[in-house]
């Protein structure tokens, strides 16, 4: 379930007029900026940056650039982003940000369907004027590239149909691959972007069943250093159960010595409109915390007011 509280909109005119009077002044009216888009779909949030520009003729997210600064300015252009748009935007960070966040292109490809995928591909394209697969693959070497490459590349099957002897077999070669680092990467590789979610759910069920360990704990007590295995942990753990997945990021970005404000704030905004209040849930029974309070020790001023918006607290 979704944290977002949206609440009735005046209409998408008086929204835009709105923060268009916020932005005058002295400095922008953030509270005013945060109250309205903070609460608004991503559906009416559109409709607010179409009616911005043809009373403004200025794009609406140029100008909130221009008005906020720092972390507080980076979730909100991100928030304003169409969601395609926006793990567009999140795996060129990534890209760019080179060997530390690589991961994350497999965070993107293995939560989406296939359908949100290929919009995020065709997204990439119109915003870069190059393919995710040619950025992911001229950034990346050996079995890492074939890894993200294959993965952003996929286009599961996304029915019920479970194959055990399947599942039973290709268990056992995935064992093989991360066994002390030995076994048939090009196999692991091509069972995990190629197969459906749910016959790769059975196949890790099936693994952690013989081996009494799932497959994503072995991985992270053998090869916690290494950026094949790292990318291959995420993937395994997103297709897994994604939401166990983010509630461990954000766990990661709190607790890290200086606050992941990256991690935190796309963890927020990417799944604020559809599943943030589980995994809030998933985060206080892992931490006797909850993750409302946590944000609020951990962050400060504007960032932290718009974050614990879309976490659903309210003033």
């Amino acid at each position: 379930m979704a944290t977002l509280i949206v609440f009735t909109q005046p209409s998408p005119v008086e929204d835009a007029e709105a923060l268009h009077k916020a932005f005058k002044g002295w400095g922008a009216d953030d509270k005013t900026i945060i109250a309205i888009l903070g609460h608004r779909n991503v559906h009416q949030r559109q409709q607010i940056r179409k009616a911005y520009e043809e009373l403004h003729q200025e794009d609406l997210i140029k100008r909130l650039e221009s008005e906020i600064s720092g972390d507080f300015e980076r979730a909100m252009y991100r928030w304003m982003l169409e969601p395609a748009d926006r793990d567009a935007v999140l795996a060129n960070v990534a890209i760019r940000n080179g060997k530390k966040d690589l991961h994350v292109i497999a965070e993107i490809a293995c939560v989406l369907s296939a359908e949100e995928l290929l919009a995020v591909r065709r997204a990439y394209r119109h915003r870069y004027k190059r393919s995710l697969e040619e950025d992911v693959a001229a950034n990346t070497t050996g079995h890492l590239r074939q890894l993200l490459v294959g993965l952003v590349s996929s286009y599961r099957y996304e029915g019920d149909e479970i194959n055990a002897r399947l599942a039973q077999s290709e268990a056992n070669i995935l064992h093989e691959t991360v066994k002390e680092k030995k076994g048939n990467y090009e196999e692991a590789i091509r069972i995990l972007t190629t197969r459906s979610k749910t016959q790769l759910v059975a196949t890790f069920n099936r693994y952690r069943d013989e081996h009494a360990i799932s497959i994503s704990k072995k991985l992270l007590d053998n090869q916690a250093s290494d950026d094949f295995y790292k990318a291959l942990h995420t993937a395994i753990r997103c297709i897994n159960d994604h939401k166990k997945y983010y509630e461990k990021v954000l766990r990661n970005a709190i607790k890290k010595v200086g606050t992941d404000e990256d991690a935190l704030s796309r963890v927020v905004v990417t799944r604020a409109e559809k599943d943030l209040r589980d995994i809030k849930e998933l985060y206080y029974k892992r931490n006797s915390v909850h993750l409302e309070d946590a944000v609020a020790k951990e962050t400060s001023g504007d960032y932290k007011k718009f974050l614990l918006t879309l976490l659903g607290k309210q003033d």
